[in-house]
Order: C-alpha cells, then structure tokens, then sequence
C-alpha cells in the first residue's frame, strides 16, 4: 500500500492542534481526520479517533506496521512543513525579535536546543 496524496488543512489560534489531514492510499482509499499536534516533545501524528469512555479515546484507523506508521508519520509532516513552512519561520522571527527585546538571555542556549532537537529528526525526501 502506497501513500500517494497527502492533504493539510492547517488551523489557526487552535492550541495545541495544527492541522487537520486526509491521506490518500493507491489513490483509491481515503482517511479524514488525521491530526498534526505540537507535543511536548514536537510534532506528531495523531489518527482519527473517538471517544469510547470517561475521556478516553481510541483510534478508529490506523496502522498495524510500525514501518508503515513511521512512513506515513513522515510524509504527513513533511507535507505540513511545505505548507506552513514560510508562516512558521515568521512566526519564529517574530518570536525571537520579541525575546531579544525583553532581554534575551539564554536566547542563543534556547535556540542550540531546537536546531539539535531538529537535526535528530530524520525524514527523507521521498515522496
């Protein structure tokens, strides 16, 4: 089964939730709902789930092959970086401009800590 289409539809103000997603498999399949959300340690897949109890949920779809998971995770947000990709890079210029102005120390340590969380993420450009 072949991931063949990727669509974001990113959200705006909404927390911790940055887009919604729909992938395509063989161009024949669709699933909705596919969440990109900020965690505490970065982006990540959320799939299309419901509520089965006292705040718990559970997916509806997803993969059962960890190695599909993580191929599917990666063109997911590879996909959503295309697409917001320049609104974010402003919105960290903004951010830093705004932190340089009210002091800016440990500014750079702060900076060293996302560019190495960045570099250990692995993604291909394969798509």
């Amino acid at each position: 089964m072949e991931i063949t289409r990727v669509e974001i539809r990113p959200m705006k103000d909404e927390g911790n939730l940055k887009s919604f997603c729909s992938v395509v498999f063989d161009d024949v399949f669709i699933i909705h709902s596919v969440k990109v959300i900020e965690g505490s340690n970065g982006l990540f897949v959320a799939m299309p789930s419901r509520e089965v109890g006292d705040g718990e949920y559970r997916d509806t779809a997803h993969p059962i092959d960890n190695d599909f998971r993580l191929e599917l995770e990666e063109k997911v947000l590879k996909k959503y970086r295309e697409e917001v990709g320049e609104e974010a890079e402003e919105e960290a210029e903004d951010l830093s401009s705004a932190e340089e102005t009210v002091g800016g120390q440990g500014l750079e340590e702060e900076e060293e800590e996302e560019e190495e969380e960045i570099e250990d993420l692995s993604f291909t450009d394969e798509f």
